[in-house]
């Protein structure tokens, strides 16, 4: 059988590649950008946003320090890049304020704001912007040094040659095509993915005044979606859900699934077959657990769905194999680096079983170092966003929108700081980039 494609194949150079439009995508190129490169973006969809927008997230967590009584003026521990993002959305009327999350805060967003703003930010940066194009393959020069990649689009196959590439696809797919090492959970078992919706026609106040300002439901709400769920008459396998007020009048976000398989597996969203039965599962489930709100949610009796994610969301997938390693006792304990380049006070925040398990850092914070996103093996790239080289547990906590911001933000930096000075990606110290990162509004002291 002869395979074939007759559409001319295009040629591009760049300077720095960044594959992925997520928080830490938008973050990495823009910064590149303003600095005088050439910038090429590639993004699957045909709006910026990620797993904020496109998996309907909705928040952005991970700004601020957590209480034990859940301070209603949390202190803001991330800076730099994030900071100027919010500010754009807060003019555009596309963010709350902080809303409690446990003994945290956290902020919910517009998706179609963040597309606005993250549109603007790049466009204004110079950065070249390829929508609807997804990369296929990666181009090596024979041993372990990455000089880009193959990418399709409705025009057809684009050869991106690059001199640095930046993988924040979130599923380290560079990295995987590459050949280069990475790690996938605990053992292979990953964190399910869940399908979030937004739901209209809700008296907010009435919400909130019935079952107080937590995003997490309280105890008694959890019991009763267990004790249904148990009784066989409905489908709800996640007893401890959060429902977030957002921007839009009578609106609620909600992540209140829990997807797995027909064999009770945690779904792998790179494995083909299991991403398929997730989108299936997570639709399913939407309309059990908006049935079950409208029906038992004070607030909730004139409430409809108003859309779902574009696609599942995605927790955990690839992880880089990095020069250094998150490690699970650096996030409880609150460990500071030298190399340390974003903040995170997040909590540890496992989704398995019918309620999420959340070990929080305390009226703390931990450091991420510089090389959790440079890997151990490969040439002329870079990690950033949730596929960091961390532990189980500490991706859990290090995963999340704010921290990807500054990911992002770092990364953008140091590919610039390799190019500029003809410095191999291994060779940057961690110490450097914090000093940029700080002459550049990071704040990380």
């Amino acid at each position: 059988m002869k395979v074939s494609d007759f559409r001319p194949r295009h040629q591009l150079n760049t300077d720095i590649l960044v594959i992925g439009g997520g928080a830490a995508g938008v973050a990495a190129a823009v910064t590149a950008a303003r600095q005088g490169l050439h910038v090429t973006m590639i993004e699957k969809y045909g709006f910026c946003g990620g797993g904020a927008v496109a998996g309907l997230s909705g928040t952005i967590c991970g700004m601020y320090e957590a209480t034990e009584n859940a301070n209603p003026n949390p202190n803001q521990i991330v800076h730099g890049f994030l900071e100027e993002f919010v500010s754009l959305m807060e003019e555009r009327n596309g963010l709350t304020g902080p809303v409690q999350y446990g003994k945290t805060h956290t902020r919910v967003h517009d998706p179609l704001v963040w597309r606005d703003v993250a549109d603007f930010m790049v466009k204004a940066a110079g950065v070249q912007v390829l929508y609807h194009t997804v990369v296929t393959d990666v181009l090596m020069d024979g041993g372990e040094a990455i000089e880009g990649v193959i990418a399709y689009s409705k025009e057809g196959k684009v050869e991106i040659r690059a001199k640095r590439t930046i993988d924040a696809s979130g599923d380290a797919d560079v990295i995987a095509m590459a050949g280069l090492p990475y790690t996938m959970g605990n053992n292979g078992e990953v964190q399910n993915p869940t399908m979030i919706f937004r739901l209209s026609g809700v008296d907010v106040e009435t919400v909130t005044g019935t079952y107080g300002p937590d995003s997490i439901v309280p105890y008694e709400v959890s019991e009763h979606i267990k004790k249904l769920h148990e009784g066989g008459d409905w489908y709800l396998p996640r007893a401890k859900i959060f429902l977030f007020e957002t921007p839009r009048p009578g609106e609620l976000i909600c992540n209140a699934t829990r997807i797995i398989g027909e064999d009770g597996r945690e779904l792998n969203a790179v494995i083909r077959d299991d991403l398929t039965e997730a989108e299936f599962e997570g639709r399913r489930q939407v309309r059990e657990y908006a049935r079950y709100l409208k029906e038992h949610i004070k607030g909730c009796e004139d409430s409809w769905v108003n859309d779902t994610g574009v696609q599942v969301g995605v927790r955990q997938t690839r992880q880089v194999v990095g020069t250094e390693t998150l490690t699970n006792g650096a996030v409880e304990g609150a460990v500071k680096r030298s190399d340390g380049i974003a903040r995170s006070a997040w909590p540890v925040e496992l989704h398995k079983g019918d309620k999420p398990r959340l070990v929080w850092v305390m009226n703390e914070y931990y450091e991420v170092p510089f090389g959790c996103f440079v890997p151990e093996k490969g040439e002329n790239i870079l990690a950033a966003g949730r596929c960091l080289s961390a532990e189980h547990e500490a991706m859990a906590s290090a995963r999340v929108t704010a921290q990807c911001f500054s990911y992002g933000h770092a990364v953008g930096h140091a590919a610039t700081l390799s190019l500029r000075e003809k410095i191999d990606i291994r060779d940057i110290k961690g110490e450097d980039v914090r000093d940029i990162l700080n002459k550049d509004g990071a704040q990380l002291g």
